[in-house]
């Protein structure tokens, strides 16, 4: 009969093997050999008498029983994790960390400050998801989300990150090449570069309110993409500007009509656990909070 300490290493190696898809990544994730995370999730499977992962040579991936299985074993697993967090200490904070951000927040930011936050934190894993899929943080296994816009209603926990500013940018060649929009009915006449949602160009938005949703040669649900096409002077876009601070410092960019205001909009990072935060993901937020300079009132990327 297996022991508690055999059942428990079977669990483990199970619910890390599906959540990195392989047993190499799960071994990585446990501290072990690949082979042992496979004898592991071979004697679970032994002692269950049923199949949990399909196996082939390109691909791993839970049979229907594995995911069912999966979906109760794994909530136990990460009550274990964040008990052990409770009495944990910032000096030796370990785990996983599941991070979801959008695109136009995740790749020009995030991803440049996940390297100093591993630094100063190297036990902890970070698994960052950059994709504008709203994502249920429960049901996916995600301890962490940022969300650009108005909350919808939730029953995660929010905190303000501040409020994000936009501005239209264009490239110093492109402005020399076409001219400097005067007004808002002059970008009608030029080259603008249109962030897709849901399949849909995003209208160039004003504070006052208006709106306009101009034609150009390039469209891309990709917001990274859209700067480095105006940064190579292919038009007019849209940005967060605190995603182009250094093409504005270096002037790889300029502001366009810099003297209208466009819109804002608020920025969270949200989390599941209620009161009882792991101590991994309130570092992580504390991190964000340090890196965005947020003082309770912060305006990211101002005009100012």
């Amino acid at each position: 009969m297996a022991t508690i300490l055999e059942k428990t290493a079977g669990l483990l190696a199970f619910v890390r093997t599906v959540d990195a898809g392989s047993f190499a990544g799960a071994a990585r994730l446990i501290g072990a050999s690949p082979s042992a995370v496979s004898k592991s999730v071979a004697r679970l499977e032994q002692r269950l008498g049923v199949r949990l992962l399909q196996r082939s040579t390109r691909t791993l991936s839970p049979t229907s029983e594995g995911a069912a299985y999966y979906e109760q074993v794994a909530a136990h697993l990460r009550a274990i994790e964040e008990a052990e967090d409770i009495v944990q200490v910032p000096g030796n904070v370990r785990g996983v960390l599941r991070v979801t951000v959008p695109t136009t927040f995740g790749r020009p930011l995030i991803s440049a400050w996940a390297g100093s936050f591993l630094d100063r934190y190297p036990d902890i894993k970070l698994d960052l998801s950059v994709t504008d899929r709203r994502i249920d943080l429960i049901r996916e296994g995600f301890d962490i989300a940022v969300r650009i816009g108005e909350l919808e209603d939730t029953t995660l926990i929010g905190r303000s990150l501040g409020v994000l500013h936009y501005v239209l940018g264009a490239s110093p060649k492109y402005l020399q090449r076409r001219g400097i929009p005067q007004a808002v009915d002059d970008l009608k006449r030029h080259a603008c570069l249109r962030h897709l949602l849901g399949g849909r160009p995003q209208p160039f938005t004003f504070a006052d309110g208006t709106r306009i949703v101009p034609d150009g040669p390039f469209d891309s649900d990709d917001a990274q993409s859209l700067i480095e096409a105006a940064v190579r002077g292919v038009g007019i876009t849209q940005f967060m500007r605190l995603a182009i601070e250094d093409d504005l410092a270096a002037s790889r960019l300029s502001i366009v009509l810099p003297e209208i205001p466009m819109f804002t909009t608020p920025v969270h990072v949200l989390h599941p656990f209620g009161r009882q935060l792991p101590l991994r993901v309130r570092l992580f937020i504390d991190f964000l909070v340090e890196a965005l300079g947020v003082d309770g009132n912060s305006n990211l990327g101002s005009q100012s």
